[in-house]
């Protein structure tokens, strides 16, 4: 149901563990996951708040153009009789997806630690030369583990995609709570943040609970797009 409000759940563009589908396609998979890996690396270097520098915004960049292109054509072989461009496949979906969602993981949380914290730190997480290469490493990891499709390695992967879609939601969400509210820059601890969290996490299920419905009143189903 997570997925379903942002994902259009077609299942041949999705991962299986056995009879149970993936909530988002592989392309979303990617998307969330990779966002959330990004939050997870930083979140254990403190209050970092400066966005990264431009060498990383350029491959940031070029992930997205490459997501941008592998979308269009894979939403172009709909098409009866287009034979242009390149076959799709899972793979290239979890790759260009795990690609822009470094990007959004890479802006989202010095985004939310400058706008949350009274003591953020005008500092990149990637300043060091080696951080961003660390973390394009570790995505590799986690596209080959999903792709391999190893049950120890899938199902957690499953799992955690949907709650991606809430953390990530959340936490933009939360950015508009405290700027709605007058918070900005004036907490310090997670404590004085509990009200902020709680409207971000709320805003976050309204979204989700309202594109499900729109979804659902448009296509009177459940199921996963079939086109």
């Amino acid at each position: 149901m997570l997925g379903y409000a942002v994902c259009h759940q077609i299942e041949e563009r999705s991962f299986f563990f056995h009879d149970l589908q993936s909530p988002l396609c592989a392309r979303c998979t990617g998307m969330y996951l990779g966002g959330l890996l990004t939050i997870l690396y930083q979140a254990f270097h403190g209050r970092k708040g400066k966005f990264p520098p431009t060498w990383v915004f350029v491959i940031l960049g070029s992930f997205f153009i490459w997501f941008a292109v592998d979308g269009i054509n894979s939403f172009l072989q709909f098409i009866p009789g287009f034979s242009l461009g390149w076959q799709p496949s899972n793979l290239f979906r979890l790759i260009t997806g795990t690609g822009v969602g470094l990007g959004i993981g890479a802006i989202l949380l010095p985004l939310f630690n400058q706008t949350a914290w009274s003591d953020w730190v005008n500092r990149s997480f990637f300043e060091k030369w080696f951080s961003f290469p660390l973390l394009l490493v570790l995505g590799g990891l986690m596209v080959a583990g999903v792709y391999s499709q190893q049950p120890l390695v899938l199902l957690p992967a499953i799992l955690l995609s949907g709650l991606s879609v809430v953390v990530l939601l959340s936490s933009l969400h939360t950015v508009i709570a405290l700027m709605l509210t007058r918070r900005t820059n004036r907490q310090l601890t997670w404590f004085e943040m509990r009200l902020p969290l709680l409207i971000g996490l709320n805003l976050a299920f309204v979204q989700i609970l309202l594109t499900s419905l729109l979804r659902y009143l448009l296509t009177g189903t459940w199921a996963p797009l079939d086109l």
